[in-house]
């Protein structure tokens, strides 16, 4: 299972570069729009929570994104596993699919007003929502079927750029509880530039929880009241392909507490990615 993440790769960060906000002309909604898509092959080491049974898996993602009038879409699928190995950490019945699904409804394009200030340029009702890639309840079985609702705004943060900021309220649908809140922010620095055009990016994302009510883990794994994780990743990127490895830290993440329970999962550490892309 994977975490929340907002990786604008680099075909999403030309197309933003090109395309402007909508506070900054309002003479054609759907002059900006853009979409994009890429596939990553994937390797991730000691990636959490884990229950000690395995230390890697390799999983193929579908990643896309875009931007159509007043709606700004990111999201991914991934399967894990591919050859259904028998060594890992993805291995057996295992859920092999995650999906994230994050779609950010633009208020400056629905309402006409523009609500760009100092370092924000735009503002959203952001939505997000996580499904499937298996969940750890009494018996270790399940699947992720979690919402998000808040708002969010494109802010300009110095060094790093055009950043992804979104404040949610979560909305867990399998025990259709609210429950805690999520900040996440993403960035895209291209950090090196080659005479080839190619260029290595610094990029990344944080999503943290917090404001958790407790009530809601049981013996068998017990909740935390907060808990995340952040992304680290340096980048190379051509036209039509990229390489690269991410650093991932966890602290309580899914709000599962670490070390804890009967199952005693793993929920606190660090993990790497190394990735192979390729756009279209």
């Amino acid at each position: 299972m994977k975490n929340v993440k907002t990786i604008a790769l680099a075909t999403a960060l030309t197309a933003t570069m090109a395309a402007p906000t909508f506070a900054a002309d309002r003479s054609d909604l759907r002059g900006g729009d853009y979409g994009w898509m890429q596939f990553n092959a994937m390797y991730a080491f000691n990636e959490l929570p884990s229950d000690g049974d395995g230390d890697g898996h390799d999983y193929l993602e579908m990643e896309f994104g875009g931007r159509a009038g007043i709606v700004d879409l990111y999201g991914y699928v991934d399967v894990f596993n591919l050859t259904n190995s028998s060594s890992g950490d993805k291995t057996g019945n295992d859920s092999k699919m995650f999906m994230k699904f994050a779609p950010r409804f633009s208020i400056d394009a629905m309402t006409g007003w523009d609500l760009s200030a100092g370092p924000i340029q735009e503002v959203y009702f952001s939505t997000l929502f996580n499904w499937g890639g298996g969940a750890f309840n009494k018996d270790g079985k399940g699947d992720v079927n979690a919402s998000f609702w808040g708002v969010g705004a494109d802010v300009m943060v110095p060094w790093l750029g055009k950043t992804g900021m979104n404040l949610y309220a979560h909305y867990d649908m399998n025990i259709k509880e609210w429950n805690g809140y999520q900040f996440s922010m993403n960035w895209f620095k291209p950090v090196m530039n080659f005479e080839n055009g190619s260029f290595i990016s610094f990029q990344g994302y944080v999503d943290y929880q917090f404001g958790a009510d407790e009530k809601y883990g049981n013996e068998f794994v017990p909740q935390s009241t907060s808990g995340g994780a952040a992304y680290f990743g340096l980048h190379w990127h051509s036209d039509n392909y990229a390489l690269g490895y991410g650093l991932k830290g966890y602290q309580d993440v899914y709000l599962l507490e670490d070390g804890a329970g009967i199952v005693g999962l793993e929920t606190t550490g660090w993990a790497h990615y190394l990735t192979a892309t390729y756009k279209f």
